[in-house]
């Protein structure tokens, strides 16, 4: 018997004849090549994937790929993706969320679902607005922001979703920015390789109701500068000319430049991603400017139980039992019969 090579794959094929209806010079145009193209990289055939989805404009994303997808309901995609994950456990499983649907009403199914450890890949789309709305504020706008439903600026503490995530213990968290093709590329590809739930903040332009939400470290010519791409068991350097490093000093990051007060490249902090305490994942999860760089990239991948093998196991071990032992739990032991 003769088995067949893996199929290769396209973009192309992950594609459907759907007209993508984002606004032009949307970031999600982006994000949508990045993932058909990672997931050809990977062969995974589509009829294996499937892409779920609730409410925003990020969530109109599996219209746009090949692949079973679920438009679901405000905020509950968590609760949809984990069902289908316990009954098809070999399907790759992806949710497609914002800034809004996931952490407003949304937010209990979010944290949830990190908990859990569901083997599913879960992307944010962080825009710090509520874009298919029309441009209300939202649980990541920073405060003083001024929208239609802010109009004399937001005195809300936004979320932190890489933070949050953190609470949650969450085993995969990574970061990228919708326009990085080669970073997208690298952290889906780990994302969609974890066992358990990969959560990936994506820094998401709307350049209709929030343009320039992120152009402080998001812009080409900021970007080397404003960020630092983390990778396991790398140091810390960065910079246009790659002559800046982050060192730990204790569990404070500091910024030095290479060549001075005596510190060469291998003062920077060298990444560990698979290290099980999260403390340093949360003080990589709080670096930003203009004192530090955003961190972008994988910054914790670690294993974790895996909740569908979990329930599983459960229940198969619930279902070697007999019909009398489970007619003697609901019965319960005070019980009696009234003729």
């Amino acid at each position: 018997m003769t088995t067949q090579p893996p199929r290769k794959l396209k973009p192309k094929d992950f594609a459907t004849d759907q007209d993508v209806r984002w606004c032009p010079g949307c970031g999600d145009y982006a994000i949508l090549a990045g993932v058909q193209r990672s997931l050809a990289q990977q062969g995974i055939p589509p009829e294996k994937i499937a892409f779920i989805s609730g409410i925003g404009c990020s969530s109109r994303f599996p219209y746009y790929m090949a692949t079973y997808g679920f438009h679901t309901i405000h905020g509950r995609a968590p609760a949809f993706a984990t069902g289908l994950k316990i009954v098809q456990p070999d399907m790759q499983v992806w949710v497609i969320t914002g800034d809004g649907d996931a952490l407003s009403i949304g937010g209990n199914h979010f944290i949830h679902l990190l908990r859990r450890n569901v083997d599913v890949n879960l992307l944010l789309f962080n825009n710090r607005i509520y874009g298919l709305t029309k441009g209300q504020y939202s649980p990541t706008s920073e405060v003083g922001k001024v929208t239609k439903s802010s109009p004399l600026g937001s005195i809300d503490a936004p979320f932190k979703p890489l933070q949050l995530a953190i609470g949650a213990n969450a085993g995969f968290l990574a970061r990228v920015i919708d326009v990085d093709a080669k970073v997208m590329s690298e952290v889906t590809a780990a994302a969609s390789a974890y066992r358990g739930t990969s959560f990936v903040e994506v820094l998401q332009n709307c350049n209709i109701f929030n343009d320039g939400a992120w152009e402080d470290i998001a812009a080409k010519h900021v970007r080397a500068a404003a960020t630092v791409h983390v990778q396991h068991d790398q140091p810390m350097i960065f910079g246009t000319e790659k002559n800046k490093g982050v060192r730990l000093v204790g569990l404070t990051p500091q910024v030095f430049t290479i060549g001075e007060d005596g510190l060469t490249a291998a003062d920077a902090w060298v990444h560990d991603a698979y290290d099980p305490d999260l403390t340093r994942a949360l003080v990589l999860a709080r670096m930003e400017g203009p004192e530090l760089p955003t961190v972008v990239g994988v910054l914790r991948q670690v294993e974790r139980p895996v909740f569908e093998t979990e329930v599983r196991a459960q229940a198969a071990a619930a279902g070697t039992g007999s019909a009398s032992d489970l007619q003697a739990l609901l019965v319960g032991r005070r019980s009696w019969t009234v003729d």
